[in-house]
């Protein structure tokens, strides 16, 4: 039963250095077009990708980035865009409704939408040998990445990748097993005696020792709520993604 497909999936890892090798115009145009190929909300596809590969561009939006090496690295970084800006103008130069989609469910499909091709852009890289790593931070500075891109109304980034050839084969990361992420017919809440037993390996595993050990905390629980994603920080983002999402017109 295992295929090529598959086994791409199953294999994935997150790729923090690259080599110096471009990235071909061909491998290009397959990997946006697979990221074009994905499902999407009344084949509306309310998504644009922006891709970058001019060095400077990359620098200027590094900081946003919070200069991760992975921001100018690679060769080639997509931004994933929530778009619906040019489905608005579809409709105004149709005479349709032009303030039918300007709603947080709105926003919400074009969301989906551009988190599906990134998907799919992620899976169609790695399958033709390239590595590539998220680049979440685009959420965080939103409207940063709104002024150097030259985003419109309507659009909001929520999604990038940095893509080039792998020159590092880290482990795979430690997943949750199926137990934990999958429910039949409900959804099966969790006591404290199965969360105990699905984080188990998690907890036990030796990177998880080591970020006890560097960060000098009980568990990873803390490391999470403590170090990685404090309230504070969720709180200040949270307030900075509510304010773009309403600057760029949509009504929540």
């Amino acid at each position: 039963m295992m295929n090529i497909t598959l086994k791409t999936m199953l294999q994935h890892r997150s790729i923090r250095k690259f080599t110096s090798n471009d990235i071909d115009e061909q491998t290009l145009d397959l990997i946006l077009k697979a990221a074009c190929n994905g499902s999407t909300m009344g084949n509306m596809q309310l998504y644009s990708i922006i891709v970058t590969k001019d060095k400077e561009k990359m620098k200027e939006m590094a900081p946003f980035h919070f200069n991760q090496p992975i921001a100018t690295n690679a060769p080639v970084i997509l931004t994933f865009v929530a778009d619906f800006n040019r489905f608005n103008k579809y409709c105004e130069y149709r005479d349709a409704e032009t303030d039918a989609y300007s709603n947080l469910q709105s926003y919400h499909w074009a969301v989906i939408d551009a988190i599906i091709a990134a998907q799919n852009a992620c899976v169609a890289a790695e399958s033709l040998g390239l590595g590539i790593c998220w680049l979440g931070t685009i959420t965080y500075n939103a409207d940063k990445f709104i002024e150097i891109l030259k985003l419109p109304k309507h659009t909001v980034p929520v999604a990038c990748i940095s893509i080039g050839y792998p020159d590092e084969h880290p482990e795979l990361t430690d997943k949750l097993p199926l137990e934990a992420l999958v429910h039949y017919e409900t959804y099966n809440d969790y006591t404290k005696e199965s969360i105990d037993w699905l984080y188990a390996d998690k907890e036990s595993h030796e990177n998880t020792k080591k970020l006890l050990a560097e960060n000098n905390l009980p568990n990873l629980a803390r490391i999470f709520t403590e170090r990685r994603y404090k309230k504070s920080d969720n709180e200040h983002f949270a307030e900075v993604l509510k304010n773009v999402i309403i600057k760029q017109e949509f009504k929540i």
